[in-house]
């Protein structure tokens, strides 16, 4: 009988953990999140099908259901230094003699952007990255 109650609450436990901040979409069938606590070292990258749209419990509609302490987000620092992640792409715009780098930033408060080389900081050791990884493709 214990083994049957055991197995009932275990089905009926928060099959879900969360909620987590999407960094990045890896096409139309993967997000990359930003895990935290013991799921830290798991792999960050899941397909949408195992997503769910987090919808904040109502204790007034469900005052019987068993309230799950918050997970404690870490909050991304705005005033954090815009650190280059890696080069995405490149483009060269008619009539200049320089060319545009699509660069995106760690910290993922900070929308990927267009910069000319003179603007990126160490831009030798990102250019030779991207250059390496066009090659290979």
């Amino acid at each position: 009988l214990d083994k049957a109650r055991k197995h009932a609450q275990q089905s009926m436990d928060n099959a879900f953990a969360g909620p987590f901040v999407v960094k990045a979409l890896h096409g139309p069938n993967a997000v990359e999140v930003e895990l935290y606590g013991e799921l830290e070292k798991k792999h960050p990258t899941f397909p949408v099908s195992l997503l769910k749209h987090y919808n904040e419990s109502d204790a007034e509609l469900f005052p019987l259901r068993k309230e799950i302490p918050e997970a404690e987000v870490p909050p991304l620092e705005e005033s954090e230094e815009k650190k280059i992640h890696k080069i995405l792409k490149d483009k060269k715009i008619r009539g200049e003699k320089d060319k545009l780098y699509l660069v995106r930033y760690r910290n993922p408060i900070h929308e990927d952007e267009w910069l000319p080389e003179k603007d990126i900081k160490d831009a030798d050791k990102y250019l030779r990255r991207f250059k390496n990884s066009k090659h290979k493709d």
